[in-house]
């Protein structure tokens, strides 16, 4: 798999008037990733995506798409791109089979063979010559998802992509682009509130705040956080007789008892080994220890300060 990037962005800038929405936006994601914009409202996730599928002008910078720049080079750049913006439109009253053919029309070199190959994909066989109109919403998505890679994109773009499904229809979906990442190499970009299937989707994430990215790195990054202390449960008996060690020891930067049976300490990794025999040199004994990994949200308020992020919309 190639290491090259599939979308670049160069110091991008959006205005409206005299307000910056966009403001100096840089990342690059390589082939085969799940890279998510998070943010509040008004954070500019969607005009990010608009302004990469060519729906809404660049102010200034460059965005690059397999190297074509989608300002000047639009037709060479856009054609590696298949997007659902906010929520697929279908004609209701046509099979499911039938919206793909109307769209297969409008796009050159779309054959049968590959209306059933993305059919197959998106593992609608067994309803796909039912009307739309009958779908799930979930199922929806999926023929929303077979639609934009009808053309092979290399580059899949979906804006709230979870919006309306149940827990099954997230998972399910959530799987689906796994798969797609694995077995066809595509690169996929998801905007999204959901804390949670953030954490679950994605390999990288992009905070933005007010137009700002304020950081990107691996999803593992954000709920572990990049300090070499980390925090540690430790399940000993006595636990009072821990805590009173533990304090004692090199290394210890916090301990307190946390519940019933279980000591917290703040330590460094390489340091556990040691506080552990120290621990059974003073005849406590030890049933378990555990790191404490912080969730998105936790290490989303941290970021950017506190600010808040929404729980049933995004912008």
């Amino acid at each position: 798999m190639s290491n090259e990037p599939i979308i670049s962005l160069r110091n991008v800038i959006k205005w409206i008037g005299r307000a910056t929405i966009i403001d100096d936006l840089t990342f690059d994601v390589p082939q085969g990733e799940i890279f998510g914009f998070l943010g509040p409202n008004g954070a500019g996730k969607t005009t990010t995506i608009r302004m990469i599928v060519g729906l809404m002008s660049i102010t200034k910078g460059q965005i690059l798409i397999k190297g074509k720049n989608i300002k000047t080079e639009f037709e060479q750049a856009i054609r590696h791109v298949g997007a659902i913006v906010e929520s697929p439109e279908m004609y209701k009253y046509l099979s499911g089979y039938h919206n793909l053919v109307h769209y297969a029309r409008m796009v050159p070199g779309v054959t049968k063979e590959r209306i059933d190959e993305v059919v197959s994909l998106v593992k609608l066989e067994n309803r796909i010559h039912d009307k739309v109109k009958k779908y799930s919403l979930g199922m929806r998505q999926r023929l929303g998802v077979a639609q934009a890679l009808l053309h092979r994109p290399s580059l899949l773009i979906l804006d709230e992509p979870t919006n309306g499904l149940d827990p099954a229809g997230i998972r399910e979906l959530r799987d689906y682009l796994r798969h797609l990442t694995r077995t066809e190499g595509i690169t996929v970009i998801v905007s999204s509130h959901l804390l949670s299937e953030m954490e679950l989707m994605c390999d990288r994430v992009a905070i933005l705040q007010r137009g700002k990215l304020v950081d990107v790195m691996p999803i593992q990054h954000f709920t572990q956080g990049n300090d070499q202390v980390q925090t540690y449960l430790i399940q000993a008996q006595p636990p009072e007789q821990a805590l009173v060690a533990m304090r004692q020891m090199d290394g210890v930067q916090g301990v307190k008892l946390a519940q019933e049976g279980i000591v917290e300490v703040k330590t460094e990794r390489e340091c556990i080994p040691d506080i552990l025999a120290g621990l059974m040199q003073n005849h406590i004994r030890i049933y378990g220890v555990q790191i404490v990994y912080q969730s998105l949200e936790d290490r989303f308020l941290e970021i950017t300060g506190g600010g808040q992020i929404g729980q049933s919309s995004a912008q």
